[in-house]
């Protein structure tokens, strides 16, 4: 059993997505972010940035105690080692899905992450912020666009690549793109969005919060940490 500590975000997404098209068994624990769950002292043993998705895997890889991950990327590439499913063995292939997936973690998902912020989260718009994330997200949206232009998936097979920006281009209105900008993408994402095993992985979020609300208190335990935030939790 997996213990999965969740709220209904992009970067959980993509593991929620993980454990159903893998069938593998998992107790989904609501971690309310909004709320300042994240910091509890038993959340921070398993994820010390306070940060989610985080997984306990309580049958771990090796065999031995029960193994705690954080990190959306090493989650996903953990359970595709531990089931041997959505990441090819091949040397090639392997390093063509691992490509996509490090490209999303360090690049789709932190601009777009970003964008969201600077046009929907700050008290007055600050429109060089706002251009610059728009504009590098649309770049990035182009960049998918043309690796998609000749093959069905992102990296040939159905992969980890493919879950992990699945559920950020999910979230490109709040990002100001137009997948009718990105016909490659567009064909890609409904394709994506019409596997039962991603059906059933949005529901779950439905069913933990259906409309989830961020509020100027939410914002301040959301946006306002530094270092004296870590060294209170740790003290």
């Amino acid at each position: 059993m997996i213990d999965f500590f969740y709220f209904p975000t992009p970067n959980c997404h993509k593991i929620s997505i993980m454990l159903e098209e893998t069938g593998l068994p998992y107790l989904l624990n609501p971690v309310d972010i909004t709320k300042g769950e994240q910091f509890t002292s038993e959340f921070l043993r398993i994820s010390p940035n306070n940060r989610i998705p985080a997984i306990l895997d309580r049958a771990a890889i090796d065999g031995g105690p029960p193994i705690p991950i954080f990190e959306s990327g090493a989650i996903l590439l953990y359970l595709a080692d531990k089931t041997g499913q959505l990441l090819p063995t091949d040397a090639r292939g392997r390093v063509e899905a691992l490509k996509w997936l490090f490209w999303q973690v360090g690049g789709l998902g932190p601009i777009c992450g970003q964008n969201h912020h600077f046009q929907h989260h700050t008290a007055e718009p600050i429109p060089y912020a706002i251009k610059r994330f728009v504009d590098e997200s649309s770049r990035l949206y182009a960049v998918l666009d043309r690796q998609l232009a000749d093959r069905e998936f992102i990296a040939e097979r159905y992969s980890i690549a493919d879950i992990a920006c699945f559920p950020w281009v999910g979230a490109h209105k709040q990002q100001s793109q137009n997948l009718d900008d990105f016909p490659n993408v567009k064909r890609w994402f409904l394709a994506i969005g019409a596997r039962d095993a991603v059906k059933r992985a949005l529901a779950r979020g439905e069913e933990v919060e259906p409309n989830p609300v961020v509020t100027k208190e939410s914002e301040r335990i959301l946006f306002g940490q530094s270092a004296e935030t870590v060294r209170k939790q740790f003290s």
